[in-house]
């Protein structure tokens, strides 16, 4: 019988009594006091609220603390530790095929690797570990979290990803459903002149504003510059630019003025506009198009997109397989 059953049947009579006398566990285990209780068995491990609790309770605290009613807090409660106790076991499961595998990871794995963490992000070990020490963890703690992150890493290396191929006509069949993200953008460098309506206005002085637009659109058809009329005219903040608004995506614009900006030219204006903050005209100054990517300019980062989707969905029907074939026990 291995270590871990001999464990497993002590921690199930330990939990039995437990139960039974609904008092705390007390055992002697290498001369050592153990007030514990198993929340779950995963084949041959096990996990005791101790180790639930200990990732539980930071969250535990956060949700205390928003002054949700005592209902609503109860299911987040709940919710949040049936989440992270799942979460612990797909690590235990995750653990166990490591162990399976006999897949290793070397100090001078971790040591590369931390090396590297700390030349992208820190100045020197000091800053290192003061940043450590902020989120509670030593160095050798965090040494042990980037361990199990490789060995967990190069499992799904051995059980997925280098089971993974992704074609050209792949590649391509993604290209064409995403074509809008290839094609390159637009942007409009937008000026405007703008007369104002007083919203308790009646119809009467809103015909007067509309004349006087309508002359200046005049003016503009006749040859004269958008930006000089904007500057004698216009009544925003920007006439004294010329009427100067920037560049704008299509979609950034109102409703309204995308369906009559869309397909206009550089050096045409609009007709006026009766918009929410007055009569407007628009001046369309430049279109400026960054280009977009062909196919084979897009092909790689297409190929790591669809490979990081398949790996990570591939992966959750791993580890529901593995859960299948396992023998999973949850203590209430």
């Amino acid at each position: 019988m291995s270590i871990k059953i001999k464990y497993l049947y002590f921690y199930v009579i330990c939990a039995a009594f437990f139960y039974v006398f609904n008092m705390p566990v007390i055992a002697r285990v290498e001369s050592a006091e153990v007030v514990d209780r198993i929340v779950a068995v995963v084949n041959d491990d096990i996990i005791t609220f101790t180790e639930l609790n200990r990732l539980f309770k930071p969250y535990a605290n956060q949700i205390r603390t928003r002054g949700y009613t005592s209902e609503k807090e109860n299911k987040m409660l709940f919710k949040v530790r049936e989440d992270i106790l799942n979460r612990i076991i797909d690590e235990k499961l995750a653990d166990q095929e490591i162990e399976r595998h006999e897949i290793v990871v070397s100090k001078k794995e971790i040591d590369n690797t931390i090396e590297r963490i700390k030349k992208a992000n820190f100045s020197s070990d000091e800053e290192l570990r003061e940043a450590l020490s902020k989120e509670g963890l030593s160095i050798e703690e965090y040494r042990k979290r980037i361990k199990e992150q490789k060995l967990r890493a190069k499992l799904v290396n051995i059980e997925i990803k280098s089971k993974i191929v992704i074609t050209k006509e792949d590649i391509k069949s993604y290209y064409k459903d995403h074509i809008d993200k290839y094609i390159g953008e637009e942007k409009y460098y937008l000026r405007n002149i703008i007369l104002k309506v007083r919203r308790l206005g009646g119809e009467a002085e809103k015909l007067v504003v509309k004349k006087k637009i309508d002359a200046i659109l005049i003016k503009l058809k006749e040859g004269e510059r958008f930006e000089v009329m904007a500057g004698k005219y216009s009544e925003s903040p920007s006439a004294k630019d010329g009427g100067d608004l920037g560049l704008f995506k299509i979609d950034e614009l109102s409703q309204q003025l995308q369906k009559i900006i869309k397909g206009m030219k550089a050096g045409e204006f609009t007709p006026v506009i009766d918009t929410e903050q007055g009569y407007q005209i628009f001046f369309v100054q430049d279109i400026i198009r960054s280009p977009g990517k062909s196919l084979e300019e897009a092909s790689t980062e297409i190929q790591e997109k669809l490979y990081y989707e398949i790996v990570n969905k591939k992966y959750q029907t791993w580890l529901t397989e593995l859960r299948k074939r396992s023998y999973i026990k949850i203590i209430r």
